[in-house]
C-alpha cells in the first residue's frame, strides 16, 4: 500500500514540473521588464489567481466533462500520458514546452495592456500540460480525501509559482541560464517517468485488455 507522504510527493512533483514555477518566473521576468515593471506584483497575483481558478475547475469538474464528451478515463490517461511525455521531451532537451508561449505572444505581451489572463494565466501557468495533469490526478483519486489532497498540492504549487514570480529577478540572478536549464532537464526526466506511468495505468484499465 502506498503511503500518504509518498502519494502527496508524487502529486506535488507532477504538478510542479507541469506548471514549471522556475520557467514561469523566467518568462515573467522577460515579459515584465519594460512597460509592466511597475505593476509586476499585481500581475503576478492576478495571473496566479486566475490560473488557480481554471485548474481547480478542471480538478473538480474534469471527470464530469470527460463523461459528457463520452471519453473514458483510461483513454484520457493514455492520451494525457502521451501529451505529458511530449512536454517532458521539450524540458529534457531544453526546447520551448507545450505550456510555454511563442515569440509572437511574447511580443504582444510586451505592449501596454493587461497580460494577467493572456499570456500569464493561460497558457503560461495553466497550460495544456498542467490542465491535463490536474484531470489525470483527480481522475486517479478514489475518494474525496484524495481529491482534496490533489487540490491542496495544487494550491501549494501555485503559491510556489507566485513566490517565484515575485522574486523572478533574484531567482534568475541566482540560478543563471545554466541553473534554469539543469532544473528543466531534471524536471523533464521526472515528468517522462510519470507520463509513462499514466499510460500504463490507462492501458491496464482499458476494456479490450481486461481478461
Amino acid at each position: 500500500m502506498v503511503s500518504l507522504p509518498s502519494t502527496m510527493l508524487s502529486i506535488f512533483v507532477t504538478l510542479f514540473v507541469t506548471i514549471g514555477p522556475i520557467e514561469t518566473a523566467a518568462i515573467f521576468a522577460g515579459l515584465t521588464g519594460g512597460v509592466h515593471r511597475a505593476e509586476r506584483g499585481s500581475l503576478a497575483r492576478r495571473s496566479v489567481l486566475i490560473a488557480g481558478a481554471v485548474l481547480l475547475f478542471f480538478a473538480l469538474a474534469g471527470a464530469s466533462l470527460l463523461s459528457l464528451l463520452h471519453i473514458s478515463l483510461p483513454a484520457f490517461r493514455v492520451a494525457g500520458g502521451v501529451l505529458l511525455f511530449l512536454q517532458a521531451l521539450t524540458l529534457t532537451f531544453s526546447t520551448p514546452g507545450l505550456s510555454s508561449i511563442t515569440e509572437g505572444e511574447k511580443a504582444e505581451a510586451r505592449k501596454p495592456g493587461d497580460i494577467a489572463v493572456f499570456p500569464l494565466a493561460f497558457p503560461l501557468i495553466a497550460g495544456p500540460g498542467a490542465l491535463t495533469a490536474t484531470v489525470l490526478l483527480t481522475g486517479r483519486a478514489s475518494s474525496w480525501t484524495e481529491t482534496a489532497m490533489v487540490c491542496a498540492m495544487l494550491t501549494l504549487c501555485l503559491a510556489t509559482t507566485l513566490m517565484a514570480m515575485l522574486a523572478a529577478d533574484r531567482l534568475m540572478r541566482s540560478l543563471g541560464r545554466t541553473g534554469a536549464d539543469v532544473t528543466g532537464r531534471i524536471s523533464g526526466v521526472l515528468l517522462a517517468a510519470l507520463a509513462v506511468q499514466f499510460i500504463f495505468d490507462g492501458l491496464r484499465d482499458a476494456p479490450f485488455l481486461r481478461e
